[in-house]
């Protein structure tokens, strides 16, 4: 394979945007356990002094990342956010106004590798939610497995992530003025193992927790589709069938998580690496569906809804995927 080197005379600009980048993605590749690595070793030179007021605060604090969590807006506004986004870059566009005095899910496709685009818009003050969406509060729901980082968890609240537990989920829809979107990736980690290049495909046809949810509560339920998300890495190839397949299908039923073998380019060459590639996101997010709520909804009420949501989804991504360079045979794949 021919190595392709990035020319030496780089603007600055782009270079702190690849930095900023980079240190996205060691943080969710690497952060983690590092953080649990620190503190076994505090455990391990039995560091009482450091470890015991922390393990009494996570005693305190352990059902925060089920209760709404705790965001910080001085990480929010990091100046290394703008360059994230710009790297690509990233936008986020708004088809119609929602109404603040309801609570909102927002189903976010595709999963991608690394879920970049629903990071960079909702777990970042440098995005123009704020502008598109005023008097909203939104909260990226991810895996509660993160939460059970020592210090890693707090860096991951402080973005705004909470964890995607019913109970959170449950917490953020019942705000009672309204003002509050529960962003869930409806795909997960399964959906990640399918991220290809030109890919189109979405787990989603047995998601129904989040109608059921929606309809408890009466939360009014948006597509939002990201055009571009997984176009950012490639995949080691994984058919349906392959061994490669099997062990990733089997750890995401033992652990709830997955990995997908991906790469893309470096820092310094084109050719190979972990860094994804400088090509645009478009987070379009489409129309309400109005939601009447319903304490105990039936299993064909929850139908009903979940096969309007799936319509919309469909329509959403039929009218503006020509504007974003699919062609028109392309199509969603449900599964």
């Amino acid at each position: 394979m021919k190595v392709q080197f990035a020319p030496i005379n780089i603007p600055l600009e782009r270079r702190l945007q690849t930095a900023a980048v980079l240190q996205w993605v060691l943080s969710f590749l690497l952060l983690g356990q590092l953080c649990c690595g620190l503190f076994v070793i505090l455990l391990y030179k039995n560091y009482w002094f450091l470890y015991v007021p922390y393990l009494t605060w996570l005693y305190f604090d352990w059902k925060t990342p089920d209760s709404g969590g705790r965001r910080f807006d001085w990480i929010r506004n990091w100046t290394v956010w703008k360059y994230f986004r710009e790297y690509f870059p990233m936008q986020l566009i708004k088809t119609v106004d929602l109404d603040p005095s309801h609570n909102y899910i927002f189903g976010f496709h595709p999963h991608g590798v690394l879920v970049a685009g629903a990071f960079g818009n909702f777990c970042t003050n440098h995005s123009n939610f704020k502008e598109l969406f005023p008097g909203f509060t939104a909260y990226l729901h991810t895996l509660p497995y993160w939460f059970r980082c020592p210090f890693f968890r707090e860096y991951l609240m402080s973005s705004g992530a909470v964890s995607v537990s019913k109970q959170c989920v449950s917490h953020v829809l019942s705000k009672k003025k309204g003002g509050n979107i529960s962003v869930i990736v409806l795909g997960g980690a399964e959906e990640s193992l399918v991220a290809h290049p030109g890919s189109f495909t979405l787990f989603v046809s047995q998601r129904k927790g989040f109608i059921k949810m929606a309809l408890t509560h009466g939360a009014y339920l948006v597509p939002v589709f990201s055009f571009g998300e997984n176009e950012l890495f490639k995949q080691v190839n994984n058919p349906e069938g392959s061994w490669l397949r099997a062990v990733q299908e089997k750890l995401y039923q033992k652990m709830g998580f997955t990995l997908p073998l991906f790469h893309a380019r470096g820092v310094f060459q084109y050719s190979f690496g972990l860094m994804p590639y400088r090509k645009p996101i478009f987070t379009v997010v489409g129309h309400p569906i109005p939601v009447q709520q319903n304490l105990h909804p039936t299993p064909e009420q929850i139908d009903e809804l979940h096969q309007t949501y799936l319509e919309e989804l469909r329509k959403l991504f039929e009218k503006h995927k020509r504007k974003y360079g699919i062609s028109e045979q392309e199509t969603l794949i449900f599964k």
